[in-house]
């Protein structure tokens, strides 16, 4: 007949089941660290530094609003004549197109005014997608030019190619002078703007895979 566990023994059983789990917990919470950690770094080791295809046309320059910078690039495309017309998404209520020239400084043209398009809807990059693609189905674009700070074109494309799948994206980053890329993480500004991209398109990303994992699920159901 067996005899029962003393209450010491259940004790040491016990520690020694904690014990393991904790050390399960410690690996899997490295490990997750070193994904993240490398993931952060080939985010930032990969971010786009200059034009795709500089020297193509497209149908449209589309700017998507979050600086001047940005802005008074996606005018110098339009006045070397790299697209018929420029989109400009996000924009707020009560700018012009005046307004806009004005803030692209450089003198740009008030001829170019008549080229120039916005929108008002998107209040962040999801709604500049779903902006910029239902503008591109309304003009019948099939290529764009995509105007964005460098730390924002990963997630802005991802999720303008998902929302138009169909419509060429070509990539065109503004690094603002503010963004120190060359041994980032010593400047402040720079590796919060950074952290804040990467968390961002990282969602996306998660998003984009349970959405794909749910709609098969429930079509077999």
């Amino acid at each position: 007949m067996d005899r029962p566990a003393s209450p010491s023994g259940v004790r040491r059983s016990l520690q020694a089941a904690g014990s393991a789990l904790t050390r399960r917990i410690v690996v899997l919470l490295l490990l997750l660290a070193a994904v993240w950690a490398g993931g952060l770094l080939r985010f930032v080791g990969t971010l786009p530094d200059r034009p795709e295809a500089p020297g193509r046309k497209t149908d449209a320059i589309v700017v998507l609003t979050g600086g001047p910078d940005r802005v008074a690039e996606g005018v110098r495309l339009l006045g070397k004549g790299k697209a018929p017309v420029l989109f400009v998404s996000g924009v707020g209520e009560g700018v012009t197109v005046e307004r806009l020239l004005e803030l692209a400084g450089d003198g740009a043209a008030p001829a170019l005014a008549c080229c120039i398009e916005l929108g008002r809807d998107a209040q962040d990059t999801v709604g500049n997608a779903a902006e910029v693609a239902a503008w591109a189905a309304d003009r019948k674009a099939r290529s764009l030019r995509i105007v964005t700070a460098a730390y924002h074109l990963p997630r802005a494309l991802h999720l303008l190619r998902d929302a138009a799948p169909g419509v060429e994206m070509l990539a065109h980053p503004v690094v603002p002078e503010t963004l120190k890329l060359e041994q980032w993480w010593r400047w402040p500004g720079t590796r919060e703007t950074l952290l804040r991209a990467y968390h961002k398109y990282l969602l996306a990303m998660t998003l984009d895979r349970l959405a794909a994992w749910y709609r098969p699920a429930r079509n077999d159901g």
